[in-house]
């Protein structure tokens, strides 16, 4: 495709600075809609702040230095941001072949359970072994889970939306369940339902006071970034998500594609919830990851379901939500208002059609949009 494209440039016989240009218009364009998104989405929030008794100026400077205001606190934002971004990572990876696997949540959960499960059985296992051993099986748990979504949709032709959702609840009562019988905390006095702490042995440390977590999150991204622009894989992805019939015209096994496709996005979601057990939260509690799947969507969109878009994408979120306690000491602002920004921004930017009229004589061109081609009935 990129020959393709090149040979066009040649053919048209476009200077070499023009071709920079039209890419640097290209580059702008792709950061025009989250960073309006942000802007409005803060702006609004502010106005919501003054009228209600709050000083937006201090808030928004409790909630920076909340964030950012120490190496402590950096650190708790990038924890926050490491199952942001791998959540992210996995909606984006299914955008690509035109799946919206808004089932992350259900596979986040079981990769969760299933690595807190494998961090506190195995016993006397150096970290070297045991620390992959935990990922692993919550990478399996994920993949599995989302590998069963994916093939409803191709054998049945029922829609990825729809089982994801179910998918989604059947995670949750599961869990609780062998979370409240074979998997729970027997300790002396525990009258909560939880497992047992996984042993010291499985914990994911830290590397010059970065959370190892958000390192392999970020090792992950360029990994998913390679996979979809440099694999052939990756191009049969591309092609599917674009059109299956075409794509099954030129030989694609199509079927085969989008399995393989919602397999890696539920290892990516099943790794991020290994990685927040092992990283931050240490056993696997019910309720303690509520959400998490669900605001991958936002990451996604965000990001422009590009694996770098979604890096800073995921800090920006995992800053509001480590710097909202600071927000509500020194500001006496609810930290509910973070939920309410966050709501915005996804709000605008899904909003394509308000920023194309905002700015006046930016031609945008057919293709640039961010959208789902899957259809909602009859298998592929």
């Amino acid at each position: 495709m990129k020959a393709s494209r090149n040979r066009q440039a040649d053919e048209l016989d476009v200077p070499l600075n023009e071709k920079y240009t039209i890419l640097g218009i290209a580059i702008i364009r792709s950061f025009m809609i989250p960073a309006g998104s942000i802007f409005f989405a803060f702006f609004i929030g502010g106005i919501v702040l003054f009228l209600s008794g709050s000083d937006p100026v201090v808030a928004g400077t409790a909630l920076v230095k909340g964030a950012f205001g120490s190496m402590t606190s950096i650190a708790h934002t990038l924890l926050k941001a490491t199952p942001l971004m791998m959540n992210g990572l996995a909606v984006a990876f299914a955008f690509k072949a035109g799946l919206f696997n808004i089932g992350t949540q259900g596979q986040f959960i079981f990769g969760a359970f299933a690595s807190a499960v494998a961090g506190f059985f195995f016993q006397d296992v150096p970290p070297v072994f045991h620390i992959p051993i935990a990922l692993i099986a919550g990478m399996f748990a994920g993949g599995i889970y989302g590998a069963i979504q994916g093939a409803l949709k191709v054998y049945s032709g029922a829609h990825e939306v729809i089982t994801g959702i179910m998918c989604n609840y059947i995670a949750i009562n599961i869990t609780d369940y062998l979370v409240n019988h074979p998997f729970r905390d027997r300790s002396p006095g525990n009258i909560i339902a939880k497992t047992p702490l996984i042993l010291e042995s499985s914990y994911i440390p830290a590397i010059a006071g970065i959370p190892g977590g958000f390192l392999l999150s970020l090792f992950t991204a360029v990994l998913v970034w390679w996979i979809v622009k440099q694999m052939v894989l990756g191009f049969e992805i591309n092609t599917v998500g674009i059109g299956p019939d075409g794509a099954r015209y030129s030989g694609m096994r199509v079927q085969r594609i989008l399995l393989i496709t919602m397999l890696i996005s539920g290892i990516l979601a099943g790794l991020g919830g290994a990685l927040e057990t092992q990283g931050v939260v240490h056993r696997f509690q019910p309720g303690f990851h509520t959400g998490l799947g669900f605001e991958g969507i936002t990451i996604a969109l965000l990001g422009r379901a590009h694996p770098f878009g979604i890096i800073p994408a995921a800090v920006l979120i995992g800053a509001m939500k480590a710097g909202a306690n600071m927000m509500q000491f020194s500001a006496g602002v609810e930290s509910e208002i973070i939920d309410v920004i966050q709501a915005l921004i996804l709000f605008f930017v899904t909003a394509e059609v308000f920023f194309k009229r905002m700015i006046p004589g930016m031609r945008w061109q057919k293709g640039e949009n961010l959208s789902l081609r899957a259809g909602w009935g009859g298998k592929v």
